[in-house]
Formats: structure tokens, C-alpha cells, sequence
């Protein structure tokens, strides 16, 4: 089977939904598929063993100058004129410019495909939005939906109304009814947004987020590391909604509980954390058993620490719902290693990693979360190797092996 992907980005050190669609192409790729990319990055990028094509963008258009004009005065004039237009229109002139330019590389494509998959990061939702301009398109085309969209369908506490959420909610009700397919990371997230739009109920598939083996380049432990320590990691965005303050008075808990931990035990939260940063600054400044890194860390590091780390921390919002499966999760799985988990009763992670997987708690359970750690400390001090996550299952689930089978089966018999 051949199939295009259309993607905003490929390059895995500017997102974690980056880093996940590499994945999914690689996987494809390493499947036996035919696969060529078509990517919305803006640099040349080349993946091993597929065919990539920048698209590039549209420099002599009217939404070009227009998108350029706002960028000037909103600079200038201090006008930020970004709410009246998406009120108005629904998406920014640089929306329309970028979805027009992703547009007229796919008219000028020679490539036959049989499959059209479009992936996105963030909200932005670029390729879906150039692909439901195309109708001749349609009957090929798996709308791959990573995220909640528009944002006013986001769970408590992420949601919040966006200027033109109408228009962008008129235009995901055209992506669910146009798109052939459509896949979803999780099955939790299908069910969400088939609540909203009910066709994806129809035409979903679980794809999730896949496991992809990469080569580190280097594999020097940086200084605030040490692996004969016990070392708990959360390596990700602590966005607004996720914030670590019961996550790290559970740690410290912990610490005053058993004393004797102190020489051993470290928690090690790296990644962009801005709405969280007085709050932070704090702790660090207080506790030297806390590392704390605001700010992005290059991918090959995160990923030598988590198959290095004795625990992955997986923190999601305090929620009475959480149909996301996080971009890490396979990388966790990969890494073998045990998983604390921190989030809603009805998550996608806990159910994947079942009912009765016992490091699990909410993400404001200060004294859960310590007895959790003080289980795991346990077992690290008798063997490290009791930490070992050893599911096979989950192994397989996010392996290209078990993306063949779905879709091969799928494209076979999508009903």
C-alpha cells in the first residue's frame, strides 16, 4: 500500500507531537509500507528510507502580505489584532497562507497514494485543513486526530472559547464528515470526540502513539544525573493545567518520612514549566534533592535518561477525565521501567495500564503519591531490577508489528 503523509512538522527537537508523527512515519515505514512525506517544517529534512518534500511557503500572496502587515503592527503599535481576525475569519492570515501553500504542493505531486494520512501538533491542524479543501482527496484520506479540537472541547481544566470557535468548530464537523477514516492515539479521545462530532464513531480507528527505537548519539550522563541514585524523572511540558506542586510535596513527603533516603533519592523534572516558575524556583532554591530545568532539553538526552531513570513519571491534570495518551508514553514502555502515573481516575494511561497496576494516584494525592514513592524506593534498595516494567503487552501495542495488523485490517474492512 502506498500512502502520503501530510504533516506539519518532522523535526522531533520542536515538539513532542513532532517527535510522535516521526515515529508513526517510521513505523509505517519499517511496515512495509510505501511512504512519502510531505512536510510543512520549513527546512530540509530526511527521514531514513522515505521520501520527504519540504512544501514551501507561499511568498507572494495576499494572505502572505496581509499576515506580514499584522506581524508589523501588532510589533509596532503594540495592536495585537489576532482576536478580531480569528473572531471574524476563524484562523490567522498566516493559517490561511500556510494551508494555501500546503495546497499547491499536493496539486503539483506526481505521487499515486492510496492512503492519505494527515498528522498535526498542537492546535493548528494545518494539513487537515489544506486536505478538506481537496475533495478529490476524500475517499483516500484518515484524518489522524491527536488532540481535543477546537479548545472549547478540551476537559476541565483545559478548555477555554476561542475567538472564532464557531467557524473552527463548523470546520472540524466538515473534517469528520468528509474524511474517510480518521484516527485517534487513544480510545478514549475517539469516544470524546465522536460525543461531539458523531461520524468519527463511525470511521475511527486507535492508532497509538508509537515506539521508535533511537540510536543515542550521546550517551554521556549529564552532571546533574547520577544512575546509581534513585531517580524519579518526569521529562515533558508542565503546562499551565499541570502543575507538579502535589507531585513534588509528595516527594518531599517522602524524603521526611525516611530520612535515610536523602542520600539516595532524587526528583529530576525537565521541560518548559513557565507558568510554574516562581513556584519552582522555590523548591529548587529549598531542595537540593530536586533538579529542575525550565526550558527545553534536546531529545537525545531525555531519551538516554528515561531508559536510564529507576522511575518515569507520567503527570497529566488534575481532571475528572483525561482522553489523551501522552507523545511519551511509548518511550516510557520502551524504556522498561516503571511508571508513575499521575492522573485521572478515567485516563487513557491507566487503562492501558490496567486496573490493578499499583503506581497510580491522582495528581494532588500528596500522601498517595508518597506512599507510592516510598513502594518503589523499597523495591530499588532490595534489586533495581524490581523496577523493571516488563509488559510485553504494552511492548506490542505500540510497535510497528501491531500498526501493520490495524492497518492492514482496517484498510481492508473499515467498517
Amino acid at each position: 500500500m502506498k500512502i502520503l503523509v501530510v504533516v506539519d512538522s518532522i523535526n522531533i527537537e520542536d515538539s513532542s507531537g513532532s517527535k510522535a508523527n516521526v515515529a508513526l512515519i517510521h513505523n509505517l515505514q519499517t511496515s512495509g509500507f510505501e511512504v512519502t512525506v510531505y512536510h510543512y517544517t520549513l527546512k530540509k529534512i530526511n527521514l531514513p528510507d522515505v521520501s520527504c518534500h519540504a512544501i514551501r511557503e507561499i511568498k507572494n500572496s495576499p494572505t502572505y502580505f496581509l499576515s506580514r502587515a499584522q506581524r508589523v503592527i501588532t510589533r509596532n503599535l503594540k495592536w495585537n489584532l489576532m482576536p478580531f481576525l480569528e473572531k471574524k475569519f476563524g484562523f490567522s492570515f498566516t493559517f490561511f497562507n500556510d494551508t494555501r501553500s500546503i495546497i499547491k504542493a499536493l496539486r503539483k505531486m506526481t505521487f499515486q497514494p492510496d492512503l492519505i494520512i494527515t498528522l498535526s501538533k498542537g492546535a493548528s491542524f494545518r494539513p487537515h485543513y489544506a486536505v478538506l479543501k481537496m475533495p478529490e482527496l476524500h475517499d483516500k484520506w484518515m484524518a489522524y486526530v491527536h488532540d481535543p479540537y477546537p479548545f472549547h472541547y478540551y476537559p476541565r481544566p483545559y478548555n477555554w472559547v476561542e475567538p472564532g470557535y464557531d467557524k473552527k468548530e463548523n470546520f472540524f464537523r466538515q473534517v469528520s464528515e468528509k474524511a474517510k477514516y480518521s484516527g485517534f492515539p487513544s480510545q478514549l479521545l475517539k469516544e470524546w470526540m465522536g460525543s461531539y462530532f458523531p461520524d468519527f464513531l463511525n470511521t475511527g480507528v486507535i492508532i497509538p502513539h508509537q515506539n521508535m527505537s533511537y540510536a543515542v548519539q550521546n550517551s554521556v550522563f549529564p552532571s546533574y544525573f547520577d544512575g546509581k541514585k534513585f531517580n524519579l524523572l518526569h521529562a515533558g511540558n508542565l503546562m499551565k493545567q499541570r502543575s507538579p506542586e502535589g507531585l513534588i510535596e509528595g516527594f518531599k513527603l517522602f524524603l521526611r518520612l525516611n530520612p535515610d533516603a536523602v542520600k539516595d533519592a532524587r526528583l529530576l523534572l525537565l521541560g518548559p514549566a513557565s507558568y510554574h516558575t516562581q513556584m519552582l524556583e522555590m523548591y529548587q532554591k529549598n531542595s537540593p534533592e530536586i533538579y529542575i530545568y525550565n526550558g527545553n532539553v534536546p531529545f537525545d538526552e531525555v531519551y538516554n535518561l528515561q531508559k536510564n531513570a529507576s522511575v518515569n513519571i507520567i503527570l497529566e491534570a488534575k481532571s475528572e477525565i483525561s482522553p489523551f495518551l501522552p507523545a511519551k508514553f511509548p518511550n516510557c514502555i520502551e524504556a522498561n521501567k516503571a511508571i508513575l502515573s499521575l492522573a485521572p481516575y478515567y485516563s487513557e494511561t491507566r487503562r492501558l495500564l490496567g486496573n490493578d497496576y499499583s503506581f497510580w494516584a491522582e495528581a494532588d494525592a500528596v500522601e498517595k503519591i508518597a506512599e507510592l514513592i516510598e513502594k518503589l524506593y523499597l523495591m530499588w534498595k532490595q534489586n533495581p531490577e524490581n523496577l523493571l516494567l516488563n509488559r510485553n503487552d504494552l511492548e506490542e501495542y505500540v510497535s510497528g508489528a501491531y500498526l501493520k495488523k490495524v492497518m492492514t485490517v482496517y484498510r481492508k474492512n473499515p467498517n
